[in-house]
């Protein structure tokens, strides 16, 4: 199966988050850097309609539910450093984006560990409808205690039990979206009074063993009625959730050899469920400082570097890795050790045959630190190094890590977009349609018939057999 031709085409998101500090901790203090505003609409709308403005494919929205509480025993410094802590609803952000734009897409973090399918459901289907067909969900099962403890659990569930777990809520909530309403349901017949034809309405029935379900879904079907459907798993276990789910894959690497190992194994996962390995777009996380020159790029991210916060750094990867970082000496190296965090990062920090990170690695404004590609440069040395990695990884296309807001996305829009386009690279207008059909302009707004979702629709309903009168003449 070989990749389709308007895979030649870089993919781009902004990569963003509800909070003041994201995967950099500090830099929300640097001057010229808006995030602290991160609880504003016209925060949004401004990051909105420079993503629109650059033809980048979607807002990516990032969220964890929870507090990073493991370095240290406490979430003391997340909550002094801005560790991805205040954070805010994403979901409820996105209409005013929506309003503000006309094209741009939004990939919507959700943690279906603290959700139930019904309202889940609804919400979705509102938010599609609002978008006018441009909702993503980025499906996560989360992974932190602290979660776990504000829900009013002992504990957070076992990494592989997540997983199943997701596969009965997915189940759920497809047999709302797809299978609950008939197409042609819903008819605003005003003349006749009937706004919704009952027999094509169905009750949804789902028993399963952590989700259950008996209702008809609340919401008419909206655009896609499934939004597309991102995922960010690549342990073993979250690799196959993602072959058999994900129309679009988030992941990291710190080097060109460990990306294309996590690509490889995300669509053999794919092809093992019967899908096409290419009907699942790559986004590699990358931090991309750009400028006029590569002097003035250095100058930048030298600047950045002085508001880089050691200590929020180290909070943010205790609670990514589950493995308490505070007593790690700088130049210590992490060893492997199996948590109920995210499994994939810790491999991919203690791969053996590379040199291991240490906690000094984590604190660094560079590659080590970024744990993806680190890119600094005039528009086409930045050009060079996005299509080396596509070329080197297989990956479609990329998350752009919020660094300095607005420069640093809007740099991207106006200097590397443009160098990309001149190299037939990237897209020079949208094209017209929902998010998915913008993604995958072969197919078409609703899930395709290869993706499990498909088969909780209902088969069209035969045309009426003809009345004898009509049959004779």
């Amino acid at each position: 199966m070989s990749r389709p031709a308007h895979r030649r085409e870089l993919r781009l998101n902004a990569f963003q988050m509800c909070a003041p500090g994201h995967t950099w901790a500090g830099l929300w203090r640097h001057p010229r850097n808006a995030s602290a505003d991160y609880n504003t609409l016209d925060y949004w709308v401004s990051v909105a309609r420079t993503a629109e403005r650059g033809l980048l494919d979607g807002v990516f929205l990032a969220d964890v539910f929870g507090t990073y509480d493991v370095y240290g025993g406490n979430a003391d410094a997340a909550l002094a450093r801005a560790a991805q802590a205040p954070s805010a609803d994403p979901f409820l952000v996105v209409p005013a984006m929506a309003h503000a734009t006309q094209h741009l897409g939004f990939g919507v973090t959700a943690n279906l560990t603290y959700e139930h399918p019904y309202p889940f459901a609804r919400r979705v289907s509102t938010l599609d409808h609002l978008t006018g067909g441009r909702a993503g969900w980025n499906v996560v099962t989360g992974y932190l205690e602290s979660g776990a403890r504000g829900m009013g659990l002992a504990q957070a569930r076992a990494h592989d039990t997540r997983y199943e777990a997701g596969e009965d809520f997915l189940a759920a909530v497809y047999a709302l979206w797809e299978g609950s309403w008939e197409d042609g349901a819903v008819r605003r017949d005003r003349a006749g009074g009937v706004f919704t034809d009952p027999a094509k309405v169905h009750r949804v029935r789902h028993d399963g063993p952590y989700y259950r379900v008996d209702g008809r879904h609340l919401a008419e079907p909206s655009p896609q009625r499934t939004p597309v459907l991102y995922q960010a798993g690549t342990s073993s276990r979250g690799r196959l959730f993602a072959g058999r789910h994900a129309e679009c894959v988030f992941l990291n690497g710190h080097t060109p050899a460990v990306a294309a190992r996590s690509v490889r194994a995300l669509r053999e996962a794919a092809r093992a469920s019967g899908r096409d390995p290419y009907d699942v777009l790559m986004f590699l996380g990358a931090t991309v400082i750009a400028a006029p020159t590569r002097a003035e790029a250095l100058d930048l991210r030298d600047e950045y570097a002085r508001y880089l916060d050691a200590e929020g750094q180290l909070a943010l990867v205790s609670g990514w890795t589950g493995i308490d970082l505070s007593g790690l000496a700088p130049d210590e190296a992490l060893a492997y050790v199996r948590t109920n965090a995210m499994q994939s990062l810790v491999e991919n920090l203690t791969i053996p045959g590379e040199r291991p990170f240490t906690a000094g690695d984590f604190a660094e404004f560079g590659p080590r630190g970024a744990r993806a590609p680190f890119i600094v440069g005039a528009a086409s040395e930045v050009a060079d190094e996005l299509l080396a990695w596509a070329e080197a990884t297989d990956v479609d296309g990329f998350n752009l890590t919020r660094v300095v807001v607005p420069e640093t996305l809007e740099a991207v829009v106006d200097l590397v977009v443009p160098e990309l386009q001149s190299r037939g690279a990237f897209k020079r207008r949208y094209r017209e349609g929902t998010l998915r059909e913008k993604l995958f302009p072969e197919g078409d707004a609703r899930l395709k018939p290869s993706h499990p979702g498909a088969a909780h629709r209902r088969p069209p309903r035969p045309a009426p057999e003809p009345r004898a009168a009509e049959a004779s003449a």
